[in-house]
């Protein structure tokens, strides 16, 4: 039988093999800061339980020696002296509580390590995440990596650590062991090494096998955790039982399994039948090794105490060299799923030098020079040659057509992307010098797409102020502001409703209103002098939508206002009405101006017009 042929991905020699282990000092000084208590009584209970079994060999030899005494005198003289008998059958006992409390420490350590480290793990991927640009999120290289530093990356620390310190116990074993062999043989030290050695072999090479088949299939195991999500979850089960999408996407979901699954077999069937054939050679030499102390003890050359010890410490050896061995490739093993960890924790994030809290021309308002911006992976720029001036106390209507590049550039304005080419500035400073959070706490903005928290009334509001996150008052006030108000008061409990499915007494609601939560979130944050909304009435009625926005420009006096919407009976109110197309302003200026010009707004204007006489 031949070794499975590695998928794509280039077959470890061994200065790959030895450079992986540069993970272990960051796994181990990651469980070390974790808990350093824990790790330190793991140590000494590690060192405890590595001693003791040499000495239980040792005691067990002592033990038969002074049976074969006894009954030697006992034949002689009649009298039985079993007191010294009695006192190794002790010490021998208390020895193996030992190692059992030791053993049962490990694995307290083990146990309750596992559960701290789980959750710095996850900590440390979440934090990550919160450093990234939005770029990276939209990435699909992003989420392979992503989703290879989730899967296992929270045990393998702990893993790494238990294998290091098994590799410690079983050497302190092993060394513990040779001395008592050695004064029989050094070759059987020599046999009881060298017989591992081929099990060891084919458990590594698998190890890496397996890593390199688990990282080429991350973009098959997020596509199975996607379907699993769309048949699952309440926001696609609409669509999902109507357009009888279930049976499909069930099947897609089963066809990805059985193509991982014959993967998995043909792995596990190939290491597991070369795993036996070295296994049947580590035998081999112990039933070798066995032999000849048999043989010995025959000749007279040993005593049968000695045989016994002897058989027990090969024995045991034997399992010792089998456990190194087997710690060195499990730890080869966690090595290369640490190695997604930290390729996803050694992402890099840009610098963000900017530290002003403050711009030179606070009239000056929102200026963009010159802008361009292409998509990370796009052939076309989304953004191309912007030119635009937004004075405090404007309003701006944003149109076009979808993908025309509107919502870009209020991505560009939020600091969410920077342009490729230009400059955006405010209150006569560009972004990129500006503090970013000073930046941010200055901007409202709503987008189309904006989340739907599964949070109570309140919450949902609040999180538009994390700083007034819990600021009921805040709540109302904001609520007020968006006309969310009266339909929140009409809820069972009010702002503390939980809305969503995903938890007990939870309430959905329209898209309207929900919207309207979306918009009283804006208005959460009372500092900010720059509020954006993106289609944020796309779910409610024309007159509902104008009612809306009439109310937003009182409520934004003084302020710059930002508004994208394909209502033109809405969009007419602004002070400034930009048309974009594929990335470019083509139009600009107030609706009457536009109106007059007869381009391209004055014909949306009056095709939007002819569908309501």
């Amino acid at each position: 039988m031949s070794p499975p042929a590695a998928p794509p991905a280039e077959r470890p020699g061994l200065r790959q093999f030895l450079g992986v282990f540069r993970y272990s000092r960051q796994g181990i000084a990651l469980v070390w800061s974790t808990s350093r208590p824990l790790t330190l009584i793991f140590g000494v209970l590690t060192i405890i339980a590595g001693v003791l079994p040499a000495a239980v060999a040792y005691v067990g030899q002592l033990i038969v020696d002074a049976v074969v005494a006894a009954l030697a005198v006992y034949r002689d003289t009649g009298t039985a002296e079993y007191g010294e008998v009695l006192q190794w059958v002790l010490l021998e006992a208390g020895l193996v509580i030992a190692i059992a409390a030791a053993q049962r420490g490990i694995s307290s350590c083990q146990s309750l390590l596992r559960a701290q480290l789980g959750q710095r793990v996850n900590e440390m991927i979440l934090e990550k995440a919160l450093e990234l640009e939005l770029a990276q999120f939209e990435d699909s290289e992003f989420y392979d990596r992503l989703t290879r530093a989730r899967r296992e990356a929270s045990s393998r620390p702990l893993s790494l650590v238990n294998r290091t310190f098994g590799l410690a116990q079983n050497a302190i074993s092993l060394a513990s062991f040779a001395v008592l062999l050695v004064q029989f043989s050094p070759w059987a030290v020599l046999i009881l090494v060298i017989g591992g050695v081929p099990a060891f072999v084919s458990e590594t090479y698998f190890s890496g096998a397996a890593f390199r088949l688990f990282r080429w299939r991350s973009p098959e195991t997020r596509m199975q955790m996607y379907l699993e999500t769309v048949l699952a979850r309440e926001d696609h089960a609409k669509e999902v039982q109507l357009y009888q999408l279930g049976p499909e996407f069930l099947e897609r979901y089963r066809e990805i399994f059985r193509k991982l699954y014959a993967e998995d077999r043909s792995l596990t069937l190939r290491r597991d039948a070369w795993g036996f054939a070295m296994g049947v050679i580590s035998s081999v030499a112990f039933y070798g090794a066995y032999a000849w102390i048999a043989l010995s003890t025959v000749l007279g050359r040993i005593t049968l105490g000695q045989m016994t010890m002897y058989l027990m410490v090969f024995r045991q050896g034997q399992s010792a060299v089998g456990a190194i061995l087997s710690s060195i490739g499990g730890m080869y093993e966690d090595n290369l799923y640490l190695s997604n960890l930290y390729e996803y924790l050694d992402q890099p994030v840009p610098e963000h030098a900017g530290r002003a809290t403050a711009g030179p021309s606070p009239d000056d308002g929102v200026r963009f020079e010159n802008v361009w911006f292409t998509y990370p992976g796009a052939d076309e720029p989304a953004v191309r040659g912007i030119d635009l001036h937004i004075r405090p106390g404007q309003s701006v209507a944003l149109v076009g057509v979808n993908g025309a590049g509107k919502t870009t550039l209020i991505k560009l304005l939020t600091g969410l992307y920077t342009p490729s080419h230009g400059r955006i500035l405010l209150d006569g400073l560009p972004l990129i010098e500006w503090d970013r959070a000073t930046l941010r706490r200055r901007i409202g903005v709503i987008f189309q797409d904006f989340a739907r928290y599964q949070l109570q009334v309140g919450e949902n509001i609040g999180v538009g102020d994390v700083e007034r996150l819990s600021d009921e008052a805040g709540w109302a006030e904001a609520a007020r502001q968006g006309l969310a108000a009266e339909f929140v008061e009409t809820l069972p409990r009010g702002y503390r409703t939980q809305l969503g499915r995903w938890f007990r007494d939870g309430r959905e609601l329209s898209m309207g209103q929900w919207q309207k939560i979306a918009l009283a979130r804006a208005f959460m944050r009372e500092g900010a002098d720059i509020l954006i909304l993106d289609e944020p009435t796309a779910a409610v009625d024309a007159a509902a939508e104008a009612e809306i926005f009439e109310y937003f420009r009182e409520l934004t006096r003084g302020r710059i206002a930002i508004l994208i919407s394909h209502r033109f009976s809405t969009v007419r109110r602004a002070d400034q009405i930009v048309v974009i197309e594929e990335g470019r302003i083509l139009e600009h200026g107030t609706h009457e101006a536009l109106i007059a010009g007869r381009g391209i707004y004055a014909r949306l204007f009056e095709l939007q017009a002819e569908g309501y006489r």
